[in-house]
């Protein structure tokens, strides 16, 4: 049967492919428009997987997030093959459906659902490039809990924190902002939180610098205790410098409301 022009282009409108593409499965189908739509996934989502092993590693970061009582937060990582791709509209209007749907989930690290998959293979039909949900979480709080986020303007690095406590909107957002833009980047809330394994070894290289000082044992581990302090406020967001307020030159912990704690955080960062 003949194939119009409307038809060939209402195809393409519906699914992005092009007019070549939507041309041929229309007649493959016989005009059935359903059948058409079918046939193009099946095809061109196979030719997609051939490039899984592809790099994919521009992409963007998109947040969302449920303030009621008992809120949520969630924060994913999409995955492209070019930068060109990370700044498409539709790529980007993708991660946002997929982060609303990650916050929809249970709490802890997230996998692709069907509704997810369906998302990321039609970007892979249209865009033609390998693209994949990289790392993604969500985690939710009872009624005191609050939520900061922040995803910087580019859209490559971002942060996600759950905290309980009278905090402002303000600083949990600069919270955020700094657990994004710190350098080290911090590995944990506190000292209690740090991984044993990494925490011992770090006193271990203390002590051993110290005693190559030459310097009587005690003081040797006063200086061994010293080192390692300042290797943990380093390294922790509690004991790092506040980078909204690098002038006053104090810790986050100084920042911090009354009785209000920080119970975790996750940060990404695309090529950092």
């Amino acid at each position: 049967m003949a194939i119009t022009a409307k038809e060939v282009m209402n195809l393409r409108h519906r699914t992005g492919v092009g007019m070549m593409e939507c041309k041929k499965a229309l007649s493959q189908t016989n005009g059935d428009f359903d059948a058409a739509i079918r046939l193009l996934r099946e095809t061109l989502k196979g030719q997609m997987d051939e490039r899984s092993d592809r790099p994919a590693a521009e992409g963007v970061i998109a947040v969302a997030r449920s303030d009621e009582p008992a809120g949520a937060i969630a924060m994913i990582q999409l995955l492209s093959e070019t930068d060109f791709t990370a700044r498409n509209d539709s790529f980007i209007d993708a991660s946002r459906k997929i982060a609303e749907l990650a916050l929809a989930g249970p709490d802890g690290p997230v996998t692709a659902t069907g509704q997810m998959t369906a998302i990321i293979d039609q970007l892979r039909i249209t865009i033609k490039e390998n693209i994949s949900l990289g790392e993604a979480v969500r985690f939710s709080g009872a009624d005191n809990a609050r939520f900061g986020a922040y995803v910087h303007h580019d859209r490559k690095k971002g942060a996600i924190l759950r905290a309980e406590g009278d905090l402002s909107d303000d600083l949990l957002t600069g919270l955020c902002m700094h657990i994004t833009a710190a350098r080290p980047v911090p590995l944990a809330v506190d000292e209690t939180a740090l991984p044993a394994d990494q925490l011992e070894e770090q006193k271990q290289a203390a002590v051993a610098e110290a005693k190559a000082t030459g310097k009587p044992e005690q003081i040797a581990e006063k200086i061994a205790a010293g080192k390692l302090r300042k290797w943990i406020d380093e390294h922790t967001l509690l004991g790092q410098i506040y980078l909204r307020d690098m002038d006053a030159k104090k810790p986050v912990r100084n920042y911090l409301p009354k009785d209000a704690r920080i119970t975790h955080f996750v940060r990404y960062g695309l090529g950092n």
